[in-house]
């Protein structure tokens, strides 16, 4: 399947958190995307591997994604080994995305910044032609992005770009919501987490208007990059 996005997250959740919105619109201008979950999130305090596997497939359905993968790495102890590196690289291949969205450089959770490098490193892996890889008995072509962008997480991180989600706020929500164990729910009888909270909850909306403020759109999601984009003109650029 020859995709335009591939987004990884270390953890089920973490492609909705981070760049749900971004997600969500450029499947509404006709792009497809694909989700990869790194692992099952089996540490996670709240809900089991299971709850989130159920939660995941019904994020993905409101988001509108062609495919969700999970990758089964070891939740809590990712390591930017051959083997996990190989696993991505098939799903590059697999996919061949012309940009790839992955964890925050730095993070909160030790996976994403480990999630990050693992990606980043796999993707020009992707693109050497003496790895060989084989997928559903076939021999894989090549294939290196041309962009990798990692979203921002629970630090605060300058964006080097953003993306106008003025339109896709509600659609983001919707899908982390989807996430029932994970965040605030004042009826759950599970134990309270750093994203459990009614603030946490709260602050999707507010960290997205705060970059929309900075950017002059309403509500927005930032990114980093690892390298310079070169713009052909300033269209669509908002002024």
């Amino acid at each position: 399947m020859k995709t335009d996005i591939l987004a990884f997250g270390a953890h089920p959740d973490d492609v909705e958190l981070g760049c749900g919105g971004t997600i969500a619109k450029l499947i509404s201008e006709g792009k497809k995307c694909v989700i990869v979950d790194l692992t099952k999130g089996e540490l996670g305090t709240r809900g089991t591997d299971e709850t989130r596997k159920t939660e995941a497939s019904e994020s993905a359905k409101i988001l509108g994604v062609s495919a969700r993968e999970n990758l089964g790495m070891k939740d809590g102890f990712l390591v930017n080994s051959e083997e996990y590196q190989m696993k991505i690289v098939k799903m590059i291949r697999k996919y061949r995305p012309e940009i790839v969205l992955a964890n925050a450089i730095d993070d909160r959770h030790p996976d994403h910044a480990k999630g990050a490098k693992l990606v980043s490193d796999a993707c020009f892996l992707a693109g050497l032609r003496k790895i060989e890889t084989v997928e559903g008995g076939e021999s894989q072509d090549v294939w290196r992005p041309k962009h990798i962008f990692h979203y921002i997480q629970w630090k605060h991180i300058q964006p080097e770009f953003v993306i106008d989600i003025s339109e896709y706020l509600d659609k983001k929500i919707e899908a982390c919501l989807a996430f029932k164990t994970q965040f605030y729910d004042p009826n759950s009888t599970e134990p309270v987490t750093p994203i459990a909270t009614k603030d946490f909850l709260e602050s999707l909306t507010y960290r997205a208007q705060d970059l929309g403020r900075l950017s002059g759109v309403a509500y927005a999601e930032g990114f980093t990059t690892e390298k310079l984009i070169a713009l052909k003109n300033f269209e669509g650029i908002v002024l």
